[in-house]
């Protein structure tokens, strides 16, 4: 049986090495263009595409999945929110594609590596923070120290929310990779059984069909739950006191 943990093995497809530091073009680098590349395409079609009231199929998947993240940030950030759908949108399509393309044969899955969901999660934190300033301005630090706390617990205050803001971008990429590492590893295990048991692998080959579509379902609920909470931390830089 193969090592379940060799599907996370990062290998690189163009050796590339610049003053002593490797940034070769990886299998999990392929892994991120091609889900840009279906984003844009996805994108092409609904808002390129001809659109009817009456959608057609091709409108209806692009047109959902709008309206279905316009309903999160309307939901979570209000009104105001609105206007930076655009990066929600990025967001929620761009961890879709890389939770259920990591499910095709041969591809890779990178939202269950660190350093990919940990630079989304640190983008959107900084993203968050461009926008509470650019809103409040300086004040947008009063986050550090809310208003009524007396200043003499600053010093006990501001370690305590400074650790708060920074635990944000580690709670989202440890709930995402975890999901996404054990559910792959616990098929890959099961599919192992499949050919070990010759015809007694029928069992474990339905089984494994069912973890598959258990996966997806997964895959896309923990696409929602990124979602919903960058757009909670974009609330907070909006609308927080």
């Amino acid at each position: 049986m193969a090592n379940p943990m060799d599907q996370f093995i990062i290998k690189p497809l163009v050796p590339i090495k610049i003053g002593g530091f490797d940034i070769s073009f990886t299998n999990s680098s392929l892994a991120m263009v091609l889900a840009v590349i279906f984003s844009i395409i996805l994108l092409s079609v609904y808002f390129i595409g001809k659109r009817s009231i009456i959608p057609s199929k091709t409108q209806l998947i692009p047109e959902s999945i709008y309206s279905l993240v316009l309903g999160i940030i309307r939901e979570n950030a209000g009104e105001k929110g609105l206007k930076y759908s655009p990066f929600i949108f990025s967001i929620f399509l761009f961890v879709a594609f890389g939770n259920l393309s990591g499910l095709l044969p041969y591809n890779f899955t990178f939202t269950s590596h660190v350093a990919a969901v940990g630079t989304l999660a640190v983008s959107a934190l900084l993203f968050n923070m461009f926008v509470g300033i650019k809103n409040k301005g300086f004040g947008y630090f009063r986050i550090f120290l809310p208003k009524g706390i007396p200043l003499a617990l600053a010093p006990l205050v501001v370690p305590i929310e400074t650790i708060s803001l920074l635990s944000k971008p580690f709670s989202l990429t440890v709930r995402l990779v975890a999901n996404m590492t054990v559910g792959h590893i616990m098929l890959k295990i099961i599919a192992g059984f499949v050919v070990g048991l010759g015809i007694a692998g029928v069992v474990p080959l339905v089984f494994s069909s069912l973890v598959v579509a258990f996966e997806v379902f997964i895959a896309l609920i923990q696409t929602y739950i990124f979602t919903v909470l960058s757009t909670i931390y974009l609330s907070d830089a909006i609308n927080g006191h």
